[in-house]
């Protein structure tokens, strides 16, 4: 009717609503990504039950390749002898069913939060005891398919793995833990690990572990052969060594200290019998409880381990202070019944000369017949006399001369012996330890 009028009044329009423009030279990439999506893992394209085929699509077994990133290690129990790590473990491999058309770098990746969409290795952590997935808010996993085909899983786990410890240089020791991973049904003609190039094992900076130090990882290889045939598995070994500072405080000078206040009644008065017995015996039990308090946070192992060295010497040491005042009490009571003979054999003596006023000795005649307890004592005191004859003094001698007694030099001599004994035991212990500890660094 009008034929110009139709043209304005679509000008007019699009003036009025500018967003009623159609741009037909822009391309919504999403919905191209949901078109990709449903091309490649069409079920008449793609079947995720089939493993992908092998480099340069021949028949050999498919390459994943594996790294991880440590997040944290939370505990590491010696008495259960395992540790706990979470992870964010990555696996890649290439899979070429499930290449795309990038639209000319447009689309990157393409990501997926549903693992049973496409093929994945069969792979799980041999030394495992427990473990679980991290859902919160949404599981923390995703798999990101490249336009080439490369397939990229990424999921974060907590582990908690075995860890089997030598503990003979206990607490001076190195631990290996290791974490172990494994294909469990395609073997090696079918499926094979490696570890990513350049640097397979991240571990996240200032890890704090509150009784140990993680020194180093390595990685290796652990194929296994089985009677169903060779899988393929990878291993990282982590090599802790265990802070000494805490058991230096909390063990080995608490132990020395007790020993060294059981030194104490050698310097009391041999009298001081209640102070010298509880003094000992608190030492004693004292000593007892560190030990039991010790083996209480270790397993029952079949050898000896290097605390059990220490604990096990300085326990004697509190002992044997304990037997010395034993044996002092003894002395005492022998050199109290020897000088009572002396006292006996000086009346004897002195009853058989009596001076006369004028200042002559009158000597009695002696008894034709003795009594047998005087002479009983009279061949006691000759024994003593030949026992106590002067000998060739040399520098102790004349030093323990200044002791009357036994007894006060069984403690003279305790003061010095037994110092001396625990420097030379301590000089031997760490000497050795350290020692060992080094050669099985190298």
């Amino acid at each position: 009717m009008w034929p110009g009028v139709l043209p304005l009044v679509a000008v007019l329009i699009t003036l009025l609503h500018p967003s009623g423009c159609t741009h037909t030279g822009k391309v919504n990439y999403r919905a191209k990504e949901k078109e990709v999506l449903d091309d490649i893992l069409g079920e008449k394209t793609y079947d995720a039950r089939i493993r992908p085929s092998g480099e340069n699509g021949t028949d050999g077994p498919a390459i994943v390749r594996i790294n991880l990133f440590v997040r944290s290690i939370a505990t590491i129990s010696d008495i259960k002898m395992e540790y706990s790590v979470q992870l964010t473990f990555r696996e890649q491999w290439l899979d070429e069913r499930l290449k795309f058309n990038d639209y000319g770098g447009r689309l990157k990746y393409l990501t997926l939060t549903e693992s049973t969409r496409v093929w994945m290795p069969d792979l799980f952590f041999s030394n495992e005891k427990e473990g679980h997935f991290h859902n919160i808010i949404m599981p923390n996993v995703y798999i990101r398919i490249f336009p080439n085909g490369n397939v990229l899983y990424s999921i974060r786990i907590s582990l908690t793995l075995s860890c089997p410890m030598n503990l003979k240089l206990y607490p001076l020791d190195r631990q290996t833990c290791s974490l172990r991973m494994a294909s469990y049904g395609w073997t090696t003609d079918d499926l094979v690990f490696v570890w990513k190039e350049g640097d397979p094992v991240q571990v996240v900076k200032n890890l704090h572990l509150p009784r140990f130090t993680l020194e180093k990882f390595l990685t290796d290889y652990c194929n296994s052969k089985t009677n169903t045939g060779e899988y393929s598995c990878l291993k990282v070994d982590l090599l802790f060594k265990r802070e000494f500072s805490y058991y230096l405080i909390q063990i080995y000078i608490p132990c020395c200290m007790l020993v060294i206040v059981s030194w104490v009644s050698f310097w009391l008065d041999q009298s001081a019998v209640p102070a010298r017995v509880s003094l000992g015996v608190t030492t004693l039990l004292t000593m007892a409880t560190q030990t039991s308090g010790i083996n209480a946070s270790l397993p029952p192992v079949s050898y000896t381990k290097a605390i059990d060295v220490w604990t096990g010497v300085c326990l004697t040491f509190v002992f044997g202070a304990l037997l010395e005042f034993a044996l002092v009490n003894y002395a005492s009571r022998s050199d109290m019944h020897r000088e009572n003979i002396k006292k006996k054999y000086r009346e004897i003596e002195h009853s058989s000369s009596v001076e006369e006023p004028d200042g002559t000795a009158n000597f009695q005649m002696k008894p034709l017949v003795r009594h047998r307890e005087d002479t009983m004592l009279m061949d006691k005191m000759r024994q003593c006399e030949i026992h106590m004859q002067p000998q060739k003094k040399n520098c102790c001698r004349s030093w323990l001369s200044k002791f009357p007694t036994r007894s006060k030099r069984i403690d003279v001599i305790s003061r010095i012996v037994f110092p001396l004994v625990f420097a030379l035991f301590n000089l031997a212990y760490w000497s050795t330890y350290l020692f060992r500890q080094e050669t099985e660094d190298e």
